[in-house]
């Protein structure tokens, strides 16, 4: 039952080289809101030596929050917030001779686009205008990736390991106590719902329909490294 395995990396969080091995495609923070070029460097190194997709992970210029702070920008300063990023990225790509496979939006500006049509759709028209080869990863079944296929540009629908999810399909906001899931039988057990099944339990005990074509797991969790050996030990075999 093997899948695509991501996980956010280039974050400073030190656990980069200790996940690598488990995962399948890296989505790597750009500057704007964790590392610099001299991390995204580094980052794509590990990659080459684990034969895992690189991708960037653009985001509101926003370190002091993480990129978790939501911005409410004009249509054209999103667009070139994704361009600026791509812009940077693909510079220490190309100086390293690796391909782009593709973006995924980090933090508040990926759950804004998961939620807002005109977000999401500046968001998929700046990727495609960029490099229209890209593959924009996205919220299962959210705008991100309605709009993105509005436009002919790649998607890959994306599902959590280590965070819940509300009746509407949405996760649930990191400020609740039950947002995250650090214990590595209740992640396995989700991520192979989510694969085998197609559903997700929310936090309500409802079923939901999902699609998993990407399986996400964030890098900077405390049990991060337990948690990407545990995955990978249950979707790789």
């Amino acid at each position: 039952m093997a899948a695509d395995f991501n996980c956010d990396l280039g974050e400073g969080t030190g656990n980069d080289a200790l996940i690598m091995p488990y995962i399948t495609s890296a989505n790597i923070a750009c500057g704007y809101h964790a590392g610099d070029v001299y991390s995204i460097q580094q980052t794509v190194e590990l990659c080459q030596q684990h034969n895992v997709n690189i991708g960037a992970h653009p985001s509101f210029l926003d370190k002091a929050g993480f990129g978790r702070t939501a911005y409410h920008l004009p249509e054209s300063e999103i667009y070139e917030l994704i361009i600026q990023q791509l812009i940077i990225f693909s510079f220490v790509a190309d100086t390293m001779n690796v391909k782009i496979r593709h973006v995924k939006p980090h933090g508040a500006l990926y759950n804004m686009s998961a939620a807002d049509a005109v977000i999401a759709g500046t968001i998929a028209r700046a990727v495609k205008d960029f490099d229209p080869a890209l593959i924009l990863y996205g919220l299962s079944g959210s705008e991100s990736i309605k709009q993105a296929q509005k436009i002919g540009l790649n998607t890959a629908n994306e599902v959590f390991a280590d965070r819940t999810y509300q009746d509407d399909g949405s996760l649930t906001p990191r400020k609740y106590a039950n947002a995250l899931i650090s214990e590595e039988e209740k992640a396995v057990g989700q991520v192979l719902q989510m694969l085998q099944k197609g559903t997700v339990t929310t936090t309500s005990g409802k079923e939901i329909a999902i699609v998993a074509d990407t399986v996400c797991l964030h890098g900077d969790g405390a049990h991060a490294v337990e948690l990407a050996k545990a995955i990978h030990k249950a979707i790789m075999g």
